[in-house]
């Protein structure tokens, strides 16, 4: 059975959240107040809608009661927030995550319900940031405040090793989660291969360690 999402305000941050869920399989119901947000995405998700999604009746108005997540993604309106968020934990969903502008407004929609609460622009910022500063980082992706998960070319100094004589756990405290080589992924590497320098690793490990590579 499909998993069934309602996105919350279609700006850029809930369009793309509402479009993505759709691409992986999912049912999507996307509402905004702005009927052009509307229609920008209305051929791209399972139903679209104009509503105020403040309106605490607008959940139970949809006419399910099975979603599996909710997604304000609206931070221009606490008090519309605030509303949905509570709509949807009346009604029982799951998972509620909320996008916020700044850390008061996180704690107020922490304290009524949402599971998650996310700051879109702060995060790219410092994942920008981050990718600047390690030029030798293809991607960096924040897990935690501490660890994250990074693409990067073999370092020169790695090409022609193996996994297994570079024991990268011990000496380098990062993990392998896998190898891209032009379009092919392997999660589950070889130790005893050598090393190329046209591959791409993919490391998972504390920001520090991933710094010091």
């Amino acid at each position: 059975m499909k998993k069934q999402f309602v996105v919350l305000g279609l700006g850029s941050f809930g369009a793309s959240v509402a479009v993505t869920l759709q691409k992986l399989g999912c049912d999507v119901v996307a509402v905004d107040q702005d009927m052009d947000r509307v229609n920008d995405i209305a051929d791209q998700v399972t139903y679209a809608m104009q509503a105020d999604i403040g309106n605490p009746e607008l959940l139970s108005s949809l006419g399910s009661k099975n979603y599996d997540g909710l997604i304000v993604a609206s931070s221009e309106n606490l008090e519309g927030s605030i509303l949905a968020a509570l709509a949807g934990k009346e009604m029982g969903i799951p998972y509620i995550l909320c996008k916020a502008h700044d850390e008061r407004y996180a704690q107020v929609l922490r304290k009524v319900g949402a599971d998650a609460v996310v700051f879109p622009e702060k995060e790219m910022g410092k994942k920008i940031a981050k990718n600047l500063v390690s030029a030798n980082f293809a991607d960096w992706i924040a897990l935690s405040p501490e660890y994250s998960i990074v693409e990067t070319l073999v370092p020169k100094k790695w090409v022609g090793k193996t996994l297994k004589e570079l024991d990268v756990r011990k000496n380098y405290e990062v993990n392998v989660a896998g190898i891209k080589e032009g379009e092919h992924v392997e999660i589950t590497p070889d130790p005893n291969v050598p090393l190329r320098e046209e591959m791409i690793l993919m490391l998972i490990g504390a920001d520090k360690a991933l710094e010091r590579i």
